[in-house]
């Protein structure tokens, strides 16, 4: 399959994640069938699509007369049959090998043979993964930042079995979007979570430890290293259970002690303290 041939997307999973990826396949051109299990997410991400389009059309990014030509280009979907005419598919269902694999495998079962499926999945395993379907040559990691309309970043991953074929067409794909995609080899966490969650993790210990605050830790980031977020601000954004779950793949994939996670990010997320979707997390958001 050549870059010209794949018309129509399907995205699988329409949460966070997924609407975003959505958002800009169909901003791009591509149609996009939005597939979950319940039709309420759907409109859920319908709306927050509809939003994110009004913020683009606000800020020039956008002509206000595209805004509804970009909307019928989604077609929101339950039923994972509707998939079948997609030209290339992309996951982007939660973080959970178990649900992963359930949905991976239906959706392999239902593409034609020659199209490429990707996973957005931010620490998992794409060999693994690659490994649970019929097309290991043709799977291939996009990590798509948060959120996916605002950052220009995608890594695009390797999997021990990705063809060169593959690989290169979705890096090709990828700058269609508008976005920039960067080559990393499959590893534990990639680049980003490698980096960023070491990060986040040692400034929760500063806090537990009470070396300073959390809006002191941040403040010294923002202020000192020029972040434009502090670490424990970007860890309630991201999601103090999503922090977790990533902290554990690295532990468990590269075996050093120093991705544990701190006592006190498992005791927020224990709580049910997650950052800003729960309204709680090492801020308080109203």
């Amino acid at each position: 399959m050549i870059l010209s041939e794949i018309k129509t997307v399907a995205v699988l999973g329409a949460g966070t994640m997924g609407n975003g990826i959505a958002h800009v396949f169909a901003r791009a051109g591509f149609n996009v069938i939005l597939r979950d299990l319940d039709q309420r997410y759907l409109d859920r991400a319908l709306d927050t699509v509809s939003k994110n389009l009004d913020r683009e059309i606000k800020k020039g990014k956008l002509a206000e007369s595209e805004k509804s030509s970009v909307l019928a280009r989604l077609e929101p979907v339950t039923e994972m049959a509707a998939i079948a005419s997609a030209d290339f598919a992309v996951e982007a269902v939660p973080e959970k090998l178990e649900i992963k694999r359930a949905v991976l495998t239906e959706a392999d079962n239902t593409l034609r043979p020659e199209v490429i499926l990707a996973s957005n999945t931010s620490s998992i395993s794409i060999t693994a993964l690659a490994a649970l379907t019929s097309r290991p040559d043709r799977f291939v990691g996009m990590h798509f930042m948060n959120p996916v309309p605002v950052m220009a970043l995608v890594e695009v991953i390797r999997a021990l079995q990705t063809s060169d074929a593959a690989f290169n067409l979705t890096m090709e794909l990828t700058k269609k979007l508008g976005k920039t995609p960067v080559a990393v080899n499959d590893a534990p966490g990639f680049v980003s979570n490698r980096v960023l969650m070491p990060l986040i993790n040692e400034a929760a210990y500063c806090v537990m430890e009470g070396v300073a605050t959390p809006e002191a830790v941040d403040a010294v980031m923002k202020l000192g290293m020029n972040h434009p977020m502090g670490p424990l601000e970007l860890a309630d954004f991201i999601g103090l259970d999503v922090c977790v779950d990533i902290l554990h793949v690295l532990h468990e994939g590269l075996g050093d002690p120093k991705y544990r996670a701190c006592p006190l990010l498992k005791k927020y997320v224990a709580a049910g303290w997650l950052g800003r979707k729960s309204f709680r997390g090492f801020y308080t958001y109203s």
